[in-house]
């Protein structure tokens, strides 16, 4: 999705892919094959051994790069953006806490879980005794989509994670089951400069863990509101010395007042350092998409505007699918949603496996919803919902 505005701006791409046949090799002309944790291929990568010419900045669209091969590569003199002693923030959830603590960021209480089982159990069953019973238990490394997460109500729920975790496998941690309102998320993006811009904050809405859908902005949310959920992130960009763009996700309560409405306040929950599925929306919805904005700001350019282009856009996931193949559905999406911006990832089907997206904007919010999510339920295989903007709504 980084090719089109890359083309835009006379930026040649080159991408290192998993498979000759994956998402970004069947646009990205220059696509050698290699694994993200391969020394020999990001460095073919970044310096080619058929003698073109080095790369001018690397970047990620995933964090699961050694972070000790990409100081080297700094020390080399190739601009790594965001930098290793930034990404390690969203390679590993307790760096992640420790710093975000020590900056002040509004989180979810938490605690790291010792290595060994038995300490372990006790400081699980110590956290689940101060937050009231219940807790969310992670692994620092690796999680995604909902995997690495579980929720617990006693000690013994963790047991095979603690053992796991002390034979060698990633140390967790323990943080409080937060009661949120709704799930919300802000980019920002920063240069090395130091110039920041950020987008209208979003609602995200989760499905067994998954982004389904995106609402932009996000609905019944002040200015004041707005700008502190912001201000959150850009302090959070600032503090880690991000470049390029950062999601923030964060969780949404309502504090009850004896003298008033509630109030709404955030927390932050997750962090991710590069272009983000709740942002999507900005390819059709915002004068410059976060993918158009991440090479911006990785090449250290003035940054574009991120205002919205419609009141509303909407961006509907598909995951999974029961045709054989996406494209069968296109006479039938289009014909009937002229105005859906679809966007195929040509993946292979798989049960829930994120293989397209579906952006709509309008003036009506409910008009949006119903046919983005109607265009991604032709799409899945299935017939139109007659009230696609229910919870019921599957996806």
């Amino acid at each position: 999705m980084m090719a089109p505005a890359a083309g835009e701006l006379g930026v040649h791409l080159r991408v290192l892919v998993e498979a000759p046949g994956s998402s970004a090799a069947q646009v990205v002309t220059d696509a050698p094959v290699g694994a993200a944790a391969d020394e020999a291929a990001i460095r073919d990568l970044i310096t080619p051994s058929d003698g073109r010419a080095p790369a001018d900045v690397l970047t990620f669209e995933h964090e699961h790069v050694p972070n000790d091969l990409l100081t080297d590569l700094i020390e080399h003199g190739t601009p790594v953006r965001p930098a290793p002693h930034a990404l390690v923030q969203a390679q590993d959830k307790i760096v992640m806490r420790r710093r975000l603590t020590e900056l002040g960021a509004p989180c979810p209480r938490w605690a790291p879980l010792p290595l060994d089982p038995e300490q372990g159990r006790a400081t699980l069953a110590a956290f689940l005794d101060e937050v009231g019973g219940q807790a969310v238990v992670k692994t620092s490394r690796g999680g995604y989509d909902g995997k690495g997460v579980r929720v617990v109500s006693s000690a013994d729920d963790a047991t095979d994670w603690l053992v796991a975790a002390a034979a060698g496998g990633p140390q967790l941690l323990v943080e409080e089951k937060v009661p949120f309102t709704r799930e919300l998320a802000v980019l920002v993006a920063r240069r090395p400069s130091g110039e920041v811009r950020t987008w209208p904050v979003v609602e995200s809405i989760q499905r067994d863990g998954v982004c389904a859908e995106v609402v932009a902005p996000a609905p019944d949310l002040s200015d004041d509101e707005a700008r502190r959920a912001r201000q959150v992130a850009v302090e959070i960009a600032e503090g880690l010395d991000v470049t390029g763009v950062l999601a923030v996700e964060m969780f949404e309560l309502l504090d009850g007042s004896a003298d008033g409405p509630p109030v709404r306040r955030v927390l932050v929950n997750e962090l991710a350092m590069r272009p983000h599925n709740s942002g999507h929306w900005t390819i059709d919805g915002s004068v410059t998409s976060q993918f158009e904005q991440h090479l911006r700001a990785v090449l250290d350019l003035p940054l574009g505007d991120t205002a919205p282009t419609a009141p509303w856009t909407v961006m509907a996931n598909v995951l999974g699918s029961s045709l054989p193949a996406l494209t069968d559905a296109l006479p039938e999406v289009l014909g009937a949603f002229p105005d859906a911006r679809v966007n195929l990832y040509g993946k292979d089907v798989r049960p829930g496996r994120k293989l397209a997206h579906v952006n709509v904007s309008g003036q009506d919010l409910g008009e949006v919803r119903r046919r983005a999510l109607g265009a991604a339920a032709l799409l899945r295989g299935e017939p139109l919902p007659t009230d696609p903007t229910t919870d019921e709504t599957k996806a």
